[in-house]
């Protein structure tokens, strides 16, 4: 007797009553894959993992987790405000506002080894990656993605982890936008969206300049050398809450770091480099 792939020899029921053979099957059922999934990674229904997660107090708290969901890194000062602690794999999010942000995600992508491509930003800061401690190895860049960048997005979800697409302006239909999250979830990729309109994407980062240091004071204002710009970035989301976080971007030893601070009593300072 097969039962979904589980087999169920008749033996092994003899003996048991109605109520027993019943909860045998049940347990070889759930024991069976869904389709695209393996044993090794199938969730049983069993207690729950705890999870030591930081409270609004900065003490780490045990908080029971049910589905972790694979991610790809960003850069450590952004981990708190976002609700999976990364950019979650097989998703579409959207980032608008200060490129840095934006700059800085394909850094710590790069840096952790995973691939990215990016698409349709002829002014994407290379320079300002390679400070922040991006792998140029691991990069490519398609500026000119020529008419449908969209479908140059799709294609290239296939074979890297991150793909960013700037659309230039343009507004994607619903029709396509699910197309392409249906794509990116099966092919366990994620497509970072900017410079556009993209209905449903799962998370939304926008970023503010909101102060400069090194420009001078008084008299001096506007003369002198930037060492450092102070963002505000606030995340949203379909099941989250906005977040918001302060970041300060400093140049110090040749390369940028990144110190966010999301209450004045804890201090986190992170540095994104290789």
């Amino acid at each position: 007797m097969t039962v979904s792939g589980a087999s169920v020899t008749p033996d092994v029921l003899d003996g048991l009553s109605l109520p027993e053979r019943v909860a045998l099957l049940r347990s070889r059922m759930a024991a069976v894959p869904s389709r695209g999934e393996t044993a090794s990674v199938r969730i049983e229904n069993s207690d729950p993992v705890p999870v030591p997660v930081r409270s609004d107090f900065g003490e780490a708290e045990p908080v029971r987790a049910v589905r972790q969901r694979a991610v790809l890194p960003v850069p450590s000062a952004l981990v708190e405000v976002l609700p999976h602690g990364g950019l979650v794999r097989g998703t579409v999010a959207s980032v608008s506002g200060a490129g840095s942000l934006l700059i800085g995600l394909v850094a710590a992508v790069t840096a952790s080894g995973g691939h990215v491509a990016v698409v349709g930003q002829p002014r994407f800061g290379i320079l300002a990656a390679v400070e922040m401690g991006a792998q140029l190895s691991k990069l490519a860049l398609i500026p000119d993605p020529g008419p449908d960048p969209v479908e140059v997005a799709a294609i290239l979800l296939d074979g890297v982890d991150l793909v960013v697409l700037g659309l230039g302006g343009m507004s994607v239909s619903p029709t396509r936008a699910r197309a392409v999250v249906a794509r990116a979830r099966s092919k366990g990729s994620t497509l970072l969206v900017t410079d556009g309109h993209w209905g449903g994407a799962e998370l939304r980062l926008d970023a503010s300049v909101h102060g400069y240091d090194g420009l001078g004071t008084g008299r001096e204002l506007g003369r002198g050398r930037l060492r450092g710009v102070r963002l505000s970035v606030c995340a949203r989301g379909k099941a989250m809450r906005p977040r918001t976080v302060r970041l300060d971007l400093r140049s110090e030893n040749g390369r940028i770091e990144w110190h966010a601070e999301q209450q004045e009593q804890n201090p986190l300072s992170i540095a994104v480099s290789t």
